[in-house]
């Protein structure tokens, strides 16, 4: 409290005591205790009074005691099963756990995860994947600016993710315990195999298959690509202490239509602790058509090889780049592309008139609007010479084909002339326009249809900054180019729409996530909020059928159907209220990654020690593990001091004792006939 305060509350005292004695002892003769009472009552509210009009700020103290987080944290996927040490794992867990000491002198919490982490206590060692990195980085989340030891239980097998050896905060130690034999056993493994998802009828593709071997004699095993009970090429692989990996790269041709299963399969002689790993199945989906897309542009921009790299990751897309004076026909295309049209377009435009593409047009800062204004008839460009930067707004109503929101509000900004932009005939918007902050009632992409014939328009050019904002933050290109390709299915597609639309896979991998989405709409075309969809999957092989319902996301529904076994199935998506179906199939193949490890990752592991400080231990080092932790000095109680201050006004029993002290004064001067 500050002098100033402390002087006007001895102020308030002396106005207060100074009014109440002038009140009930200047000049009074009889000075009876009631006197004193009421004198006591009149000086206490209008010191009240005083006080809460002073209103001074009361400090108070608290004191918390902070001790330093301990996670420990298990790996709970099926690989530690696989590896027989989920009995270690629960002994080393609540040894760990159990110990009063480690209590006393940190806070600990426990963690388990597979693809996920999680608070968890229970351990079931059944997840289908094991990601760590996803460990480092939710620390790095949950326990910002502190500093802690980490104790995680594991084989350090990671089979999804970035590297997890640097998702850790390096100043904060890791001590893992290793989970599983160290020795070495001789083992051969398929390591990794690259293969693409589409081929064309009567063509061949390329399949590189990467092998591996931990041994200590030469060795030679029989590797063979087979597809149901054909043996597609065979070859002798030979493997010594100096030469632990292959590669090989083989051509196989693509006879029939549809997906494919193949069994990749490497043999030896010798006997081995897993042979799990020495089989995997891959498929590929085999087309007899492929979506051709003229990219039509006068001059050279960056927007225009990043359109055609990222349409030519799907194999069923090729795209020509071409002049519009170099354009004799458009018969041999599927889709147009128009970059910033001009007069120099005025032949494509009438080509199109008796071809009918679909289009795409794309428009910025080189367009010329007064002719595009004369070529089409669903906008209306009133542009300026100065030119603007356009925000995207994503419109979760959009329902022509589903798309997800790829971050779109916190992309880089497209580049355009700066305008009016108006509608002259009905438009799906699937993202709006936004200057900074100010949302705009103008498209930034939009789509018509009229008479079968599908137009879109993108307002901004610089989309490949888009593209590249995506991979920063995402670390793939994959959600930008798959909104993208989406775009160009539904330009590519003249089918009628339809009621129900369901996307899926046409195979998946035993143990990843098996989703399929589904968007119904009414009879005016608007996404049903309130549809009831449900999916039934039938094991073509073991007639097991299984039932799940749909449940409702952002603009569409969602089923994960993980946990089907390996296998071909059918499926049906109904919708319960107006019986609307679709049917399709997919396959399930044969592939449980937690399954590939003979031997837990020391190495991975070791390093991620070195990164971070710590220490790594084994099962039998628990004590060893729990002693360091006690005498290490870094890790200390912290007590927190926390100052609370209240400003007197808030102090409502205060306000009720004034009014209490006024009533009483009053009955007593009204009982003894004072008033």
């Amino acid at each position: 409290m500050t002098t100033n305060a402390v002087l006007l509350l001895l102020l308030s005292v002396l106005l207060a005591g100074g009014v109440s004695f002038f009140q009930y002892f200047y000049k009074t003769k009889n000075q009876s205790k009631i006197n004193w009472l009421l004198a006591f009552l009149r000086f206490f509210s209008i010191f009240g009074l005083l006080l809460l009009l002073l209103n001074p700020r009361i400090s108070s103290k608290s004191y918390e005691t902070i001790k330093p987080p301990l996670p420990i944290i298990v790996d709970n996927s099926s690989s530690v099963n696989d590896l027989g040490a989920t009995s270690k794992a629960q002994e080393v867990y609540q040894k760990l756990i159990a110990s009063k000491a480690l209590q006393q002198k940190y806070a600990v919490q426990s963690y388990g995860f597979s693809s996920e982490m999680e608070s968890m206590e229970q351990f079931d060692f059944k997840g289908s994947q094991t990601k760590l990195f996803e460990v480092g980085k939710n620390l790095k989340s949950i326990y910002k600016s502190s500093l802690f030891p980490t104790v995680i239980i594991t084989d350090g097998n990671q089979t999804i993710g970035n590297d997890y050896v640097y998702s850790f905060d390096s100043s904060n130690a890791v001590y893992p315990i290793v989970l599983g034999d160290t020795a070495t056993v001789m083992d051969l493994k398929i390591s990794q195999l690259n293969v693409n998802k589409y081929a064309f009828l009567k063509n061949k593709f390329p399949v590189e298959v990467f092998l591996s071997y931990s041994g200590t004699k030469a060795l030679t095993t029989k590797f063979s690509i087979s597809k149901g009970n054909s043996i597609l090429t065979s070859q002798n692989v030979t493997f010594s202490p100096n030469q632990r990996s292959q590669r090989l790269n083989v051509i196989l041709p693509a006879e029939s239509v549809g997906v494919q299963v193949y069994q990749v399969k490497i043999i030896s002689a010798m006997t081995e602790k897993n042979t799990y790993n020495n089989t995997k199945n891959f498929a590929i989906e085999v087309i007899d058509q492929k979506s051709e897309i003229a990219l039509v542009t006068s001059f050279n921009h960056p927007d225009v090889g990043m359109l055609k790299r990222s349409l030519e990751g799907n194999l069923q897309r090729k795209v020509t780049v071409i002049k519009p004076s170099q354009i004799n026909s458009l018969q041999d295309f599927n889709v147009l592309i128009l970059y910033q049209p001009t007069n120099e377009f005025k032949s494509v435009f009438d080509k199109n008139k008796s071809a009918n593409l679909n289009t795409l047009v794309i428009t910025g800062t080189q367009t010329d609007f007064a002719f595009l204004n004369q070529q089409q008839s669903v906008f209306e460009f009133k542009m300026s010479s100065e030119r603007e930067d356009y925000m995207a707004d994503f419109q979760s109503t959009f329902n022509l084909f589903a798309t997800e929101n790829i971050d779109f509000e916190n992309l880089p900004p497209l580049q355009h002339s700066f305008g009016t932009i108006s509608t002259k005939k009905q438009v799906e918007v699937l993202l709006k326009a936004r200057i900074r902050n100010v949302p705009l009632d103008q498209p930034l992409l939009a789509f018509s249809e009229n008479q079968g014939s599908r137009t879109a328009f993108l307002i901004g050019e610089n989309l490949w900054k888009w593209r590249l904002k995506s991979h920063s933050d995402t670390q793939s290109f994959e959600k930008f180019d798959v909104f993208l390709d989406k775009t160009i299915q539904f330009l590519a597609s003249s089918n009628t729409r339809k009621n129900l639309v369901v996307t899926h896979e046409n195979f998946y991998n035993s143990g990843d996530a098996i989703e399929i989405s589904a968007q119904y709409f009414n009879k005016n075309y608007e996404f049903d909020e309130k549809a009831r969809l449900t999916i039934t999957a039938v094991n073509k092989n073991t007639k097991q059928t299984k039932r799940y319902d749909l449940l409702k996301s952002a603009n569409s529904y969602k089923v994960n159907l993980d946990g089907l076994e390996a296998g071909a199935y059918s499926f049906t998506v109904k919708e319960l209220t107006s019986n609307a179906s679709y049917s399709g199939q997919f396959d399930v193949l044969d592939f449980d990654i937690e399954k590939q490890f003979v031997n837990p990752d020391v190495m991975r592991l070791m390093q991620l020690t070195t990164q971070t400080k710590g220490q790594l231990y084994l099962p039998n080092q628990v004590d060893d593990l729990i002693q360091s932790l006690l005498s290490n000095e870094n890790y200390k109680t912290i007590e927190k001091e926390t100052v609370k201050k209240t400003p007197t006004i808030e102090w409502i029993w205060l306000l009720v004792l004034i009014a209490l002290s006024l009533a009483a004064e009053w009955f007593i001067r009204k009982y003894n006939g004072l008033l």
